[in-house]
């Protein structure tokens, strides 16, 4: 099953990175090829956004449920794709690095199923790696910036 982990340090304290993680509606339009999100009760979306695989370009949906929330260090989530045959889990993980920043842990493994899932599987490794760095640098990017905008006033 490929899986990918990407660590980052953000520049801003664990609760303010918490309070930023603990809502979907601020790091789903995060995603990389966002196209829209919903809300479906606390604990669970739907997801929408558009990637490659190499030539192919697909846009997936997805139904995001989280599991657990462990205030103020880590959420995980299931992901079960609503228009393909793909399952997987996640998770953030906010760990204190210093006074002011904080070490965050993006984490994403996603599982083709079906006839053609081993080839799937070996096309989703590489941009697997790919998603998971780029969105957990989108969203440590989309809390400096908030720290900034914060700091300013």
């Amino acid at each position: 099953m490929p899986q990918k982990k990407h660590n980052i340090i953000v520049k801003a304290k664990v609760p303010q990175v918490w309070n930023f993680v603990c809502s979907m509606d601020n790091w789903a339009p995060l995603v990389p090829g966002y196209i829209d999100h919903q809300i479906l009760c606390d604990k669970v979306s739907t997801w929408e956004f558009k990637t490659d695989f190499g030539l192919i370009k697909k846009k997936i949906q997805l139904r995001v449920d989280i599991l657990t929330w462990q205030e103020p260090s880590k959420i995980t989530f299931q992901l079960t794709d609503i228009n393909e045959k793909f399952i997987g889990n996640g998770y953030f993980l906010v760990e204190k690095a210093e006074e002011s920043a904080t070490k965050m842990t993006g984490f994403l493994k996603i599982e083709a199923l079906g006839t053609f899932a081993a080839m799937m599987n070996s096309i989703l490794e590489p941009k697997l790696e790919e998603l998971t760095e780029e969105f957990t640098k989108n969203v440590c990017q989309k809390i400096e910036s908030l720290q900034y905008d914060n700091n300013i006033m």
